[in-house]
């Protein structure tokens, strides 16, 4: 492996560490610009091969939801990991952004409520609603 297939992947799990320790960092050095095409999007985002599920968690401490790494979930978490190294949490910003990444699927899920729960939890995290925290899993 060359030096930055070492150096990259160590850059990102700093970040990632470092957002689930509570400090602020700069979220540019891992933003990128969605395009239109949710697939070219994913292509963007950090591997979810090491993690076993993302949980969110509220404000009391209680874990409301839970991403697994399973099939027809992948995309979601690899989404949802993108969003907490990014911004650390999941707040209105954050939510925005990820509906950005979500891409033609975003369109969708405002067209059927429902068949996209975790782009709906973004509509109503950027509408207002409770901004909740992530945490990983790995396996």
């Amino acid at each position: 492996m060359d030096f930055l297939g070492v150096c990259v992947p160590l850059a990102k799990r700093f970040w990632l560490w470092y957002a689930q320790s509570g400090h602020a960092f700069k979220k540019d050095y891992l933003m990128f610009q969605p395009t239109s095409s949710f697939k070219e999007n994913l292509q963007q985002l950090p591997s979810i091969d090491d993690i076993e599920k993302l949980e969110l968690v509220d404000a009391a401490g209680n874990v409301v939801a839970t991403i697994e790494n399973q099939p027809g979930k992948q995309g979601s978490l690899a989404v949802y990991q993108y969003l907490l190294e990014t911004y650390g949490a999941l707040n209105a910003e954050a939510a925005t952004h990820g509906l950005a990444v979500f891409a033609e699927h975003t369109e969708d899920a405002q067209n059927r409520p429902g068949a996209h729960p975790n782009i709906d939890r973004l509509f109503d995290i950027q509408s207002g609603g409770e901004a909740l925290t992530m945490r990983i899993v790995q396996r």
